[in-house]
């Protein structure tokens, strides 16, 4: 792996919603660097360098993370409750996208920290248009704060 910007984790298990998400953000030309992981335990291995992306730097952490919540070995909602908790990925949006539609883990994602819930439309069309959305909305029109080093805090002038 590389150190080059990774602009979006999609952290999916679904080879079909990986295919979709995929082909929806590259004929939109709103990521050209998509890396994806198949289940939580991977996706917090990307995002803190550690097993297979040990070589990877801390220092270019993805500009979002779309996240499903049933995901193998390690949930959605611990992944994000991990990414909230570490001040080094506090600041990473952070977007479910899942097809679960419990209240419960609308009100949890949220509680947890995530920037938005979103659950997957059937529609491949549908589907196809929100991915497009997400990108344009996190990619091109949302600011975010820069990184700041560990342990400075933001200083208001």
């Amino acid at each position: 792996m590389t150190n080059r910007q990774v602009e979006i984790l999609l952290v999916e298990d679904n080879d079909d919603d990986i295919e979709l998400t995929l082909h929806a953000l590259r004929k939109e030309n709103l990521a050209n660097h998509i890396q994806v992981a198949r289940d939580g335990e991977e996706a917090l291995d990307f995002l803190f360098c550690n097993g297979d992306y040990a070589d990877r730097s801390f220092d270019t952490p993805p500009k979002l993370v779309l996240l499903d919540l049933k995901l193998p070995k390690v949930d959605g909602m611990e992944v994000l409750k991990r990414l909230k908790a570490d001040e080094r990925t506090r600041t990473i949006p952070i977007v479910i996208l899942t097809s679960s539609r419990e209240e419960r883990d609308l009100v949890n994602g949220y509680g947890l920290g995530a920037n938005s819930y979103i659950q997957k439309p059937v529609d491949f069309q549908q589907f196809r248009e929100t991915v497009k959305n997400i990108g344009l909305y996190w990619l091109v029109i949302n600011e975010k704060p820069l990184p700041q080093p560990a342990g400075q805090a933001a200083r208001h002038s």
